[in-house]
């Protein structure tokens, strides 16, 4: 979908009201410990991170979906270990990872499966394996997808212990809707939610999408999150969803 697929939404839901902008600002997001949803497809990965430094391998590759918190994870990981934190984007020029590692023994590499020089993850992997220290790497495609050129970066991931997050259940499905309403202090009833888990596609990015397109609409409305809306804006996103499929 495109990054802003609540135009036609809210074209449709304010036809009598003023109109006004309505701007996508960024909203506090808790990153702490207490503020991640524990959940049997993402046990395995927390238990990770709170298993530290007592894991079977020096790095960590953390595997999972778009917004099912490998992030999170990753940020309480690095605030318990005192790792650096860098994007797989970071790892491209020339000798700036290890000049950010400096003497840390612990790093984070998050959505490491984007990294654009296989060379820079290889020689960062060894710096911490010579301080016998911790890697963890995220990513939203299992090793076996990265399409590795490097055979010697390519065996020392292999070595990594591999955790994996897997799709919402219904229950954290909930809860993550109204985890994410609340850091849009929106209140939403009970029957909105389960209006929203019983339709809305099984993953973390319709979650977030859906979130994020009611906020919007009831923002240009004026008026609270209730089924109602709910219900029109989820009308409206499938009718666009199938425009473009039906325009590929």
């Amino acid at each position: 979908m495109p990054d802003d697929p609540l135009v036609p939404v809210v074209g449709s839901v304010v036809e009598a009201a003023p109109r006004q902008l309505v701007l996508d600002l960024p909203h506090p997001v808790g990153e702490d410990l207490a503020d991640f949803l524990p959940a049997p497809s993402n046990q395995a990965a927390l238990d990770a991170v709170l298993r530290w430094p007592a894991w079977p391998a020096p790095a960590c590759l953390m595997v999972g979906p778009p917004g099912s918190g490998k992030t999170h994870l990753a940020k309480i990981w690095s605030r318990r270990a005192g790792a650096v934190c860098l994007q797989g984007h970071d790892l491209w020029e020339p000798a700036e990872p290890l000049r950010r590692l400096g003497d840390a023994a612990a790093c984070v590499v998050d959505e490491a499966d984007d990294m654009a020089d296989e060379a820079l993850l290889f020689h960062l992997y060894n710096r911490i394996a010579e301080r016998r220290g911790s890697l963890l790497l995220t990513a939203g495609r299992p090793l076996a997808a990265w399409d590795l050129r490097l055979p010697d970066l390519r065996s020392r991931l292999m070595t990594a212990w591999p955790v994996r997050i897997g799709p919402p259940d219904d229950e954290l499905l909930a809860a993550l809707l109204v985890k994410q309403f609340a850091d849009r202090q929106l209140r939403v009833d009970g029957d909105v939610v389960a209006f929203l888990v019983a339709r809305i596609e099984r993953s973390f990015a319709a979650a977030r999408m859906v979130v994020r397109a009611l906020d919007r609409a009831s923002l240009r409305a004026r008026r609270p999150v209730t089924l109602p809306l709910a219900r029109l804006v989820l009308e409206e996103l499938e009718q666009q969803q199938q425009t473009e499929q039906g325009a590929r």
